[in-house]
């Protein structure tokens, strides 16, 4: 015959086994919780980017990545000189970033598709607000101010696109681009052939990025058009660069592959990953 004193033991072990699964999953709800209010303090923070406005005539607006679009109407001569550019273009458009190139590299090239203008510049800073990637310096040419302004227009409201494949966690990011006809911004910046497909795989730490340029041309028929890595090609950034080309359906495959190798490196050395936007394009 049980004695009152064991079943009391009894009800107290259980009474504490209650307790520690309750205290397991309060402090699971409360890391969810967190996990949670990251994400959505990123998002906030990324529309009040967009909302920021200025009254400034030569401001266009902001978006993702700490983005600002400019217009100059009427560049000055001995600047135009100094910056290397053609003469004959009068007004420029800026677009500049501290976190992204290739979102904006690939904003840029639908903004040129769309009118009337000219990239005649792209610069990578070695930037990412201290992160292991580039910020960016674009500037469009054309002979009209409202042709300049549309594309910087038209670069920025493609933003919350291009930056849909971009993930990201404290040791790193990967960023996927595919386009299925590049132009002229794709190939400034990378010699990408005009009106094929293209795609651009990116892995930071450089290490990751080694693995997806591997996976990517093993994956799929595609063309290397460029190949780049902290000491060749990019501003000493942590990142490997690969440019593809060749038939979309094969290209497109070949950055769903480095995709999923990288996420799950990345994640591999801390944890989930994310998309910039949760709205993946590719």
């Amino acid at each position: 015959m049980i004695s009152q004193a064991s079943i009391e033991q009894i009800v107290a072990q259980v009474l504490d086994d209650v307790g520690e699964l309750g205290v397991q999953e309060q402090n699971a709800a409360a890391r969810s919780a967190a996990a949670e209010e990251s994400v959505r303090r990123e998002q906030a923070e990324h529309v009040n980017m967009i909302k920021k406005t200025s009254a400034m005539t030569e401001f266009v607006g902001t978006a993702l990545g700490d983005t600002i679009g400019l217009v100059i109407a009427n560049v000055d001569n001995e600047l135009l000189k100094m910056m290397e550019l053609d003469q004959k273009f009068r007004s420029i458009g800026i677009l500049g970033s501290r976190t992204g190139a290739g979102p904006h590299i690939m904003a840029a090239d639908e903004a040129v598709k769309a009118t009337n203008t000219e990239i005649i510049k792209i610069e990578l800073a070695r930037d990412t607000k201290g992160g292991a990637g580039h910020g960016s310096l674009i500037l469009f040419g054309g002979t009209d101010v409202s042709d300049v302004k549309r594309a910087i227009e038209v670069a920025l409201g493609e933003l919350e696109r291009t930056f849909g494949d971009v993930y990201s966690n404290d040791a790193g990011h990967i960023e996927l681009q595919y386009s299925a006809r590049a132009s002229y911004a794709l190939e400034k910046a990378f010699g990408s052939p005009l009106g094929k497909a293209c795609g651009v795989i990116v892995g930071a730490p450089a290490a990751i990025g080694v693995l997806m340029a591997d996976v990517a041309v093993k994956s799929a028929n595609v063309e290397t058009v460029a190949f780049s890595s902290p000491a060749k090609g990019t501003s000493f950034s942590n990142e490997v660069i690969l440019i593809v080309s060749g038939d979309a359906g094969a290209v497109r495959q070949a950055v769903i592959s480095a995709r999923d190798v990288g996420r799950n490196l990345l994640e591999a050395l801390s944890g989930p990953t994310h998309s910039v936007t949760n709205k993946p394009y590719i």
